[in-house]
Formats: structure tokens, C-alpha cells, sequence
């Protein structure tokens, strides 16, 4: 778990005096500011990604996915960097609700914060334990918060987000995908892990460079299928990457019905920017804030 402690920042302000009183010295003020400090020790992170390294490395879908997180940063680098914030705007071209705000993530305890582009006062976020929405307008967000607080880092944050426990790897027969050959892992999830543990991902990976070249996946969000069931499979076509911080991401990306796993009916386009790892972000950043709604 990740230790929180407080960053004092000593303010000194010297006070300029007339002629008279030149020989007094500058008063020094103390001004306290809290914050919420990613203060996860070194030996913390490097015995996380060593488990991680063994546990992928007995099998060969696990191997893949190691080799992904090496190509695109290390996962030690993904952990070490601190808070990661982003805007993460979600536009579907049959003109159907945008989902469109800026957010931070704690990657290490698997929490969020987003704010709408808006009015940044309308926050939504999952503490690690609840999720909550704090808004004056209740149409502020006109989606299912509780689904999307940590949905964008699971269609973008591949395959980092993959190290914990109850993620289970298949390896899949290999995939030409945009004229190169892919190595192809399919990930499921242990019952009770997450609210929708039916979810599955298949992750395709360049033989060559060993980075993730696209994501297919499907919904199967209770809220959204009460009686059981899914949405049809989807992928995520990578347009565009960017490095940030050591750290190798997809920026731009374009959401298909999957054809039989290749690119079929274009339905959406993901834009990320403004982004940015950060050591600290303002204490209880991630919990409801008074008077925000608790989500069931």
C-alpha cells in the first residue's frame, strides 16, 4: 500500500523595512501546505514489478505481455513516476453522449478523480472502495460514472494496467494485423475481480518491436446488461503515440466493431492529451468529497 504523507513547503518572506529600521532582520513565516504524496519506497516498487516479472515469465501469454511493458517504458517507470493525469475525450460518431474529462489516476492503488472540461467543480471518482459523483447540475454527467471512473485507463493503459492479481493470460494463435504478424494474448479476469468480471481484452503485440499494436474488448458492465450478456466486440485502433516521462503511450485512437478481429465499422474517436505524471496531488484527492453522492 501506498504510505501518505505530508509535504511542508516553508515560505520566507522578508519584510523590507524604512532607513530607520534597515538593521532589522527579515521575519520569517511558516505557511503549511498538505498534499497527498505518491511516497511508495523504491524496495516497494521493485519487489511489485520482480513478482510481476516472475509470475509473467512462467507462462508463455505472461512472457508477451512483459515484453510489451519492457517496449513501452518498463513497468517499474509506470509505477515510480507518481500520479498520472490526463484528458480523456470520448466521441462517438452517431452523435451520442461525449464523455469528456480531465482526470488523475493513481496507478499504484488503482484510484481516480475526474473533473468535468465544463465546469471543473462537477468531479466523479472511485476512492478504491466507492465511487462517488459531487455535482450542482445533475446532468453534469450524463453517463454511468461509476463504469467510466476507471474505464479510460483500462482502454488506454495497456498492458500496464495488467500486473495485478486476478488477471488471467491465454495465449491465442498468432494474428496479421495491418501487414505484420502479432503475437495475440487474451485476458479474462477472476470471478469478483472488478465489477464486471465477464470483461475480456485481446491484445495484439507487433512480433518485431514487441508493442501493443491494438486492444479488442467487450462490455459486460452489469448496469448496462442486468440479466447477463455483453456488448459485440470491439477494437481499439492506435492512430498515434506519445512518450511521456519514459513511459510509451497510445494518444489517438479510433474505436471499430471487430470483423472476425480486424477493423470493421468505424464508431468512435479517442483523443488523450494533457498529460502528465505528478509526485503529489491535494490531500484526499480520491475521496468523496462533503456532500458528494455515494454510487451503489
Amino acid at each position: 500500500m501506498k504510505n501518505i504523507f505530508k509535504i511542508i513547503t516553508v515560505v520566507l518572506i522578508v519584510g523590507f523595512v524604512s532607513c530607520k529600521e534597515a538593521s532589522k532582520k527579515g521575519v520569517a513565516k511558516e505557511v503549511i501546505i498538505e498534499k497527498e504524496g505518491y511516497s511508495i519506497p523504491d524496495t516497494w516498487i521493485q519487489k511489485r514489478v520482480e513478482n510481476a516479472k516472475a509470475r509473467l515469465n512462467a507462462t508463455d501469454a505472461g512472457k508477451v505481455l512483459w515484453k510489451g511493458m519492457e517496449a513501452q517504458g518498463g513497468l517499474e517507470k509506470w509505477f515510480a513516476n507518481g500520479f498520472f493525469s490526463f484528458r480523456f475525450d470520448y466521441q462517438p460518431e452517431d452523435g451520442s453522449t461525449r464523455r469528456n474529462s480531465y482526470q488523475t489516476v493513481d496507478t499504484w492503488n488503482n484510484k481516480a478523480r475526474h473533473n468535468s472540461i465544463k465546469d471543473t467543480t462537477a468531479t466523479f471518482g472511485w476512492d478504491g472502495e466507492e465511487a462517488w459523483v459531487n455535482a450542482k447540475d445533475s446532468l453534469a454527467f450524463k453517463y454511468d460514472t461509476k463504469f467510466w471512473a476507471l474505464t479510460p485507463i483500462y482502454l488506454f493503459g495497456h498492458p500496464f494496467v495488467l500486473d495485478g492479481e486476478g488477471v488471467n493470460l491465454e495465449l491465442l494463435e498468432d494474428k496479421e494485423y495491418k501487414g505484420a504478424l502479432q503475437d495475440v494474448i487474451k485476458v479474462t479476469f477472476a470471478s469478483g475481480t472488478g465489477d464486471a468480471p465477464d470483461d475480456y481484452y485481446k491484445l495484439y503485440f507487433d512480433k518485431s518491436t514487441h508493442k501493443m499494436s491494438a486492444i479488442l474488448y467487450i462490455v459486460s458492465y452489469p448496469g448496462y446488461f442486468p440479466n447477463g450478456g455483453h456488448a459485440p466486440e470491439k477494437i481499439l485502433e492506435i492512430v498515434e503515440w506519445a512518450t511521456i516521462d519514459g513511459i510509451n503511450l497510445p494518444v489517438k485512437l479510433k474505436t471499430h466493431w471487430s470483423k472476425d478481429g480486424d477493423l470493421g465499422e468505424y464508431i468512435t474517436k479517442i483523443e488523450i492529451s494533457d498529460i502528465s505524471f505528478s509526485p503529489s496531488v491535494p490531500e484526499n484527492y480520491f475521496s468523496a468529497p462533503e456532500g458528494a453522492k455515494i454510487l451503489k
